[in-house]
C-alpha cells in the first residue's frame, strides 16, 4: 500500500512540475501558446526547419508533450533546456541539448533507468518521437500551455498522507 501511495505522490509531483514548466515563460521569452492560434506568426517550417521533421534544435522541444506507450501515460515537459518526464512508474528530471541530434539526459528519483538517455527521432511541432537507450520509443503529442494532458493516471483512492 505504501508503494502505491509513493507512486501516486511521485506522479502528482511530476505532473505539477511539468505544468509549471510549460505554463510559464519569463522576460518575454517566446511562447508558442494559443495567442493567435496554433502556428500564429510562424513563417518558417515547423521544427526541424530543414523539412526533415527531425526537430534539429533543442529549442524545438520546448513545451509540454503527452501520450501513451504500452497503454501507460507518458508526459514530457521541456523549458529552457530542462526536462521533466513523468510516467505511471517514474518521475525523472534532466536536460535537453543539441543541434542536429537532440538528446535528453534524465535521472529518475526512484532509480528507474528505462528513460534516462534518449534522442529525438522526429519532431514536426505537433508530434515528437523519442527513442530511449533502453529500446523504449515514445510518440507524444504537443499539449496546450498550462493545461493538464488527457489520459493521466487516475490518482483517485490513493491515500493523501
Amino acid at each position: 500500500m505504501h508503494g502505491v501511495a509513493r507512486t501516486g505522490a511521485v506522479i502528482a509531483t511530476g505532473i505539477l512540475t511539468a505544468v509549471a514548466l510549460t505554463g510559464c515563460s519569463s522576460d518575454g521569452e517566446k511562447n508558442d501558446g494559443p495567442a493567435g492560434g496554433p502556428g500564429a506568426g510562424r513563417t518558417t517550417p515547423a521544427p526541424g526547419g530543414d523539412g526533415s521533421g527531425s526537430g534539429s534544435n533543442a529549442a524545438d522541444l520546448e513545451g509540454g508533450w503527452a501520450g501513451r506507450t504500452g497503454g501507460k501515460a507518458v508526459v514530457l515537459s521541456v523549458s529552457s533546456g530542462k526536462a521533466v518526464l513523468v510516467t505511471e512508474q517514474h518521475a525523472c528530471t534532466g536536460t535537453v541539448q543539441g543541434t542536429g541530434r537532440v538528446t535528453l539526459a534524465l535521472k529518475c528519483v526512484d532509480g528507474g533507468d528505462d528513460r534516462t538517455t534518449g534522442s529525438v527521432e522526429s519532431n514536426d511541432g505537433r508530434t515528437v518521437v523519442v527513442s530511449w537507450g533502453s529500446g523504449v520509443r515514445d510518440t507524444l503529442a504537443k499539449t496546450a500551455p498550462g493545461a493538464l494532458p488527457s489520459g493521466l493516471p487516475d490518482l483517485e483512492g490513493l491515500p493523501t498522507s
